[in-house]
């Protein structure tokens, strides 16, 4: 079992608390110290007199946190963090900018295991999962360095859905008022189609808002493109995100990456429009991001506008989203895209 205190729920430091003898009140303190002080070591938790801190440090307890190997900006103000984690392994995080609000978009995994065809993550070795711990810290550590962040979206490195357990704890912490308190309406999760993972997540104490990653509207193209398709085609994938819907009462967010000459036609759209019909939803729309070893080119903006001129006039709710980050390969599709070139090793 994990000592990392930045790892566990209030209810789980409650559990350790009284195991040493103390008064279940103090997990609160070591939550909040945590979670809003950037208390990085136990000695810092000065509400807890100082024979039980070091109790808990002669537990062998203590609080993990991450490195910055480097942070990277764009013109457009996007922000790039590359951390090091405890052993050894690497993660991208990156920080968007529109106005006051500031939106965090994390990693799950080390590499991923869904080898998405126009992803530069999904082309890396999967290393691991990433602990909670390790998803709630790029949060504080880049609030710490850059302002409030507003808005979380799990649209980083991995796929979330694939490391459920640590996921749904994260979602608890972050979302918990003796924490960061961000609000389930500020959190996304992004999934490329777990089904059963999707249905399972309607039935969380915090359920975020659901997005997910869609890229075509028959199942062949969508294999091709997504491998999970062959697993969990549209037909259940669909009706998985109905139940969701059902149980939450939230809009989904489908996202759908053009790709020159494969899905971006009007006669593409047409058939998205059907395939989504009856659900209250909206398509983001993204221009796909180049990378080292990609052959797939982006459709160019006269053809995302034409596709989505089709979508907005059978009454779909569209959005277009901006190159933010394409830079410095923190743009979708692009985290890990400088491993494999060889510019980091």
């Amino acid at each position: 079992m994990s000592r990392d205190l930045k790892d566990k729920t209030p209810g789980e430091l409650e559990q350790i608390v009284e195991s040493l003898g103390g008064k279940k009140y103090l997990a609160g303190y070591i939550f909040h110290f945590i979670h809003t002080k950037d208390a990085e070591e136990i000695s810092q938790i000065t509400p807890l007199s100082k024979p039980f801190r070091e109790q808990l440090a002669g537990q062998g307890y203590f609080i993990s946190r991450l490195s910055v190997l480097n942070k990277l900006t764009d013109t457009d103000g996007t922000a790039k963090y590359a951390f090091a984690l405890g052993d050894g392994d690497r993660i991208e995080t990156v920080l968007l900018l529109d106005g006051t609000r500031r939106t965090l978009c994390v990693s799950t995994q080390v590499g991923c295991t869904m080898d998405c065809a126009f992803c530069a993550t999904g082309k890396l070795k999967f290393r691991r999962n990433l602990t909670a711990a390790e998803i709630v810290d790029q949060v504080n550590t880049v609030q710490k360095d850059a302002g409030r962040i507003s808005n979380v979206v799990y649209m980083g490195m991995g796929e979330p859905l694939a490391n459920y357990e640590a996921v749904v704890k994260s979602l608890g912490i972050l979302n918990h008022p003796k924490g960061r308190n961000i609000g389930v309406r500020h959190i996304t999760v992004s999934t490329c189609g777990l089904a059963p993972e999707i249905r399972k997540l309607a039935s969380e104490e915090v359920r975020p808002r659901l997005a997910v990653s869609l890229n075509a509207p028959t199942d062949d193209l969508r294999t091709k493109l997504m491998p999970i398709n062959a697993k969990y085609p549209m037909a259940v994938l669909l009706k998985a995100v109905r139940y969701y819907q059902g149980r939450t009462r939230q809009r989904v967010t489908f996202e759908y990456v053009l790709i020159k000459g494969l899905n971006d036609s009007a006669g593409h759209a047409k058939m998205l429009v059907k395939l989504l019909a009856g659900l209250a939803c909206n398509v983001n729309l993204i221009e796909h991001n180049p990378f080292p070893t990609c052959k797939y080119a982006g459709s160019g903006s006269a053809r995302i506008r034409e596709f989505a001129a089709v979508l907005e006039k059978a009454g779909v709710e569209t959005t277009t989203r901006f190159r933010m980050g394409r830079n410095i390969k923190a743009a979708c599709g692009q985290l890990g895209a400088d491993w494999l070139s060889g510019k980091m090793k």
